[in-house]
């Protein structure tokens, strides 16, 4: 809106000049996310305790977690108005990519809304059923798809890290693609949403990780130099990634341990979805799985354990997620939060050193 709004008048205040460039509208992008949730959060938090709308722990969980009985949840709903007031407030609007973005985060959200609503205030413990939450990310997610396979001038290959040459061109196939790629994002980011600051710490280092990669594609000099695909537009997504960030910094202020709020899937849902739509959009849709190492590596626990314990009847892990395991083990529970996001932070760089090495 401050683009369409200010930039036109940078022929008569030469200041204005700055609202063209995208690096300046990312900044105050992240910052305009940050203050938003400041703002917002104590008066979320007060709204979500005046409804009794509290977090419910299972009893087979981790001891140490049946203190936080009772606190509030759904706490994404913060995030969920910081990032898109301050996209909408800093993004160009005519880019197709920021709205599709956009469509994910408030689709994504309106689907955890959803689910948290059945489990905590209409006390249905297992909210919406799997077969209708996985069936309403996918449709979401095959609107997206559908959209960019069938966007003129946007390419159906993908691209393989480290390698110069390797590219799949999938054609129709990349809605399906895209579809899996999204979806996954947003599921394996809410499996790491069980401890205090534990998912929020790596969306921000994923989310700075794509703000580079998602402004490096869509400058084609900078592009054509590291020999990435260009994607016209898609530095765009800088933006939204910025307010990303801000809006999450500004959760984890509320978050950090001991947490006096949770996300909720009104959070993880749409933050892992719109970080899968970025990485599609941006052409580096298998340097996720390296960005977002950590959530990967969470999701395969309990794919791990599940199997195993079918199969064989025996469990690879004390309890799974694998966060959980960590704590079983006697580790505290900030202690396994750090460490991890640690982990985030390694696999994050060297996600980034993909763009030269090839």
């Amino acid at each position: 809106m401050f683009y369409h709004l200010l930039y036109p008048l940078h022929t008569e205040y030469a200041f204005l000049n700055v609202f063209r460039y995208i690096t300046f509208r990312t900044i105050y992008a992240v910052l305009t996310a940050l203050v938003v949730s400041f703002l917002l959060g104590p008066a979320i938090i007060r709204w979500l305790q005046r409804l009794h709308i509290g977090q419910q722990i299972r009893e087979e969980g981790p001891k140490s977690h049946q203190s936080k009985s009772g606190t509030p949840t759904m706490g994404g709903l913060m995030i969920l108005i910081a990032v898109s007031l301050s996209t909408v407030l800093w993004a160009d609007l005519t880019n197709r990519y920021v709205w599709l973005v956009l469509l994910a985060t408030v689709g994504f959200g309106l689907i955890g809304f959803w689910d948290d609503y059945l489990k905590v205030v209409k006390r249905h413990s297992r909210g919406l059923t799997a077969r209708y939450k996985f069936g309403l990310q996918v449709l979401v997610a095959a609107v997206i798809g559908a959209a960019l396979a069938s966007s003129p001038g946007f390419s159906t290959q993908i691209t393989v890290p480290f390698m110069k040459h390797a590219h799949v061109d999938l054609g129709w196939f990349y809605a399906v693609f895209v579809i899996l790629i999204v979806v996954g994002a947003s599921n394996a980011v809410n499996l790491t949403d069980g401890l205090d600051g534990l998912a929020i710490g790596p969306i921000i280092v994923a989310a700075t990780a794509y703000m580079i990669v998602a402004y490096v594609a869509g400058n084609r000099k900078i592009a054509d130099y590291l020999l990435i695909p260009y994607v016209d537009g898609s530095g765009e997504l800088a933006v939204f990634c910025g307010a990303m960030i801000g809006a999450s910094l500004g959760f984890l202020w509320f978050n950090a341990y001991p947490a006096t709020v949770f996300m909720g899937d009104v959070g993880s849902l749409p933050l892992g979805g719109a970080l899968g739509v970025v990485a599609v959009i941006s052409k580096h849709e298998l340097l996720l799985l390296l960005v977002g190492g950590l959530f990967v590596i969470e999701a395969l626990s309990v794919i791990f354990q599940v199997a195993s314990f079918k199969s064989r009847g025996k469990r690879v892990f004390l309890m799974a997620p694998i966060h959980h395991h960590f704590e079983l083990k006697g580790w505290e529970e900030p202690k396994v939060v750090v460490r991890f996001w640690i982990i985030a932070i390694i696999l994050a760089l060297l996600s980034l050193s993909t763009l030269k090495l090839r």
